[in-house]
């Protein structure tokens, strides 16, 4: 079967230091794989290598058989390959619902007048609390964006690229900021989503990573270390020493 994601001996370097070294991997369509390294590793640049918005020095990257590799993000995006940043930078005056009723009309090219024209975009609009009641946060749709809570936050910038309908959505810590209590809920959530979404993404919290991942890729000095099962990482010596302490992962 042809993965959902591929790369293929991906390098990077900015002058002396190399970012990206040769890194390859597949992602099968449904994965969810997380990606862990320390600080430094290259974890983001990858994604941003992945989406487009750093061009590599070689290699490959395909999206279901398609290469990619020198296209730009917003023709990746439309053909499936989406994002969600660490940063916020959702709409604070709008609420959940029409954030992402917005969002749905930008990929059907329904976006002028948006806001005037509101009313009589009921199929967007269905689609929109479809995608919201999906990720637990359809109770809060008639909030204004400033008030929810950070994990309820977190969630609207996932179902906003869930509204550009992807194949693979790449989360750069979807649980930053969010309070610890609150993680493991968050997680459970992403992973409910549908098994036809292939899901990457980086997170510091072990415990969340074994939890959640079904696989996971170590990233060590722009090189990838190792990847395999949660037990397979979790008994590996080199990940002991450069990324778990020697203590390991109860």
């Amino acid at each position: 079967m042809t993965a959902a994601l591929s790369a293929k001996g991906i390098n990077k370097r900015f002058g002396s230091l190399v970012v990206a070294g040769d890194i390859s991997f597949e992602l099968p369509v449904g994965e969810r794989c997380a990606l862990i390294g320390p600080n430094g590793a290259g974890k983001t640049t990858l994604i941003n290598l992945l989406t487009g918005m750093i061009e590599p020095d070689g290699g490959e990257i395909r999206l279901g058989g398609e290469d990619v590799t020198r296209m730009p993000p917003q023709q990746r995006v439309r053909r499936g390959l989406v994002r969600t940043f660490q940063i916020n930078s959702l709409f604070p005056r709008l609420n959940p619902l029409e954030a992402v009723t917005l969002a749905v009309c930008e990929r059907r090219g329904e976006s002028r007048d948006f806001l005037s024209r509101l009313a009589t975009k009921r199929e967007a609009i269905e689609e929109a609390h479809d995608i919201l009641k999906s990720l637990r946060i359809a109770h809060v749709c008639y909030r204004e964006t400033r008030e929810l809570a950070y994990g309820q936050q977190r969630l609207l910038e996932i179902a906003l690229a869930l509204a550009t309908k992807p194949k693979v959505l790449l989360l750069d810590e979807p649980a930053a900021g969010v309070p610890k209590e609150d993680s493991g809920e968050l997680f459970t959530v992403i992973d409910g989503l549908s098994r036809e979404l292939t899901i990457f993404f980086i997170e510091h919290d072990m415990d969340v990573v074994f939890r959640f991942a079904s696989r996971i890729l170590v990233l060590v000095g722009g090189r990838l270390l190792l990847e395999g099962t949660p037990a397979e990482i979790a008994a590996d010596e080199r990940v002991r020493e450069v990324y778990l302490g020697k203590a390991g992962h109860g």
